[in-house]
């Protein structure tokens, strides 16, 4: 999906998406299409619907008996704790923001690190997906919170998106880059951020030190018709792009408590393995990196 901005006869800047391409068509449906139990009954734990993984270790205690009645319903709330968790690493690494500053989250899914960036920072959070399932959902959730007025989702192409040139104080994607071309989505995120704004990404990309993509990365990209890039792309494009990298973080040792308590609950969607031995053999690394736009 590509977009045109127009002048109207008042001076106003419009927006008029263009038609997907076949392949956003397809990622477009794949997501109005998803519902998995491992995204959705994690959201219901609080409200929070995320999209990503998580990071952290695992809370024993509270995860009890595994031969207990209610274990399989903490271990969900401890799953999703876990995920939780990872969407405020991503925002702790955003720098200051101010109530008066917007933030753009790129691939912003069912909405929930918008609301936990809103709840921060009390500040405007702006999310762009391709899907209308999901914008709608997240939108939904923004009202029953009464916070519509300050997050709002919308159906665009993150390559090409609304936003004013400059007018972003920050802006991410959480597991989201997977899905584009690096050069294009760090093009776009540096003409909507301010000189000085801060991008973060988390994100799984193939170790180059491995050689080629493993046979887990490519499971994983079949899993989610999705192309992994490596970790060499993502700060090639970067500095392409005048976003100078601040904080490069492996955070795979972090992840996999998360992708092995994951393995042994109800919610098993098949793709477990493949992320668990791709992190364990260094094929695939769990990466956060924090860049500022010069």
């Amino acid at each position: 999906m590509t977009s045109t901005e127009l002048t109207t006869a008042q001076g106003a800047r419009a927006f008029v998406p263009a038609p997907a391409s076949p392949y956003q068509g397809d990622i477009a449906r794949y997501w109005d299409q998803e519902a998995r139990p491992v995204n959705l009954r994690l959201g219901e734990v609080d409200g929070l619907y995320h999209h990503h993984y998580g990071v952290g270790d695992v809370d024993h205690a509270a995860l009890g008996d595994a031969g207990d009645s209610e274990y399989e319903k903490r271990l969900i709330a401890e799953l999703h704790r876990l995920e939780s968790a990872q969407a405020e690493v991503l925002l702790d690494h955003l720098g200051r923001v101010g109530r008066d500053d917007m933030l753009v989250d790129a691939g912003c899914g069912r909405g929930g690190s918008m609301v936990l960036a809103h709840q921060r920072f009390g500040c405007e959070v702006r999310g762009v997906t391709l899907s209308a399932k999901q914008a709608d959902f997240a939108n939904q959730r923004a009202r029953e919170l009464g916070i519509e007025d300050h997050v709002r989702a919308r159906v665009c192409n993150m390559l090409e998106t609304p936003f004013d040139t400059g007018q972003a104080a920050a802006s991410w994607n959480n597991e989201s880059s997977m899905y584009v071309d690096l050069h294009d989505l760090f093009a776009e995120h540096a003409r909507i951020l301010a000189v000085g704004g801060r991008y973060v990404t988390i994100t799984g990309c193939w170790n180059p030190r491995y050689g080629q993509p493993s046979k887990w990365v490519s499971q994983i990209n079949a899993h989610f018709e999705c192309n992994i890039h490596s970790r060499r792309e993502y700060l090639r494009a970067m500095a392409d792009n005048r976003l100078v990298p601040q904080a490069v973080i492996d955070l795979t040792p972090a992840t996999l408590p998360y992708w092995e308590l994951r393995a042994t609950s109800s919610l098993v969607t098949g793709i477990e393995e493949a992320f668990i031995n791709s992190y364990k053999d260094g094929s695939f690394q769990y990466l956060l990196i924090a860049a500022d736009r010069v």
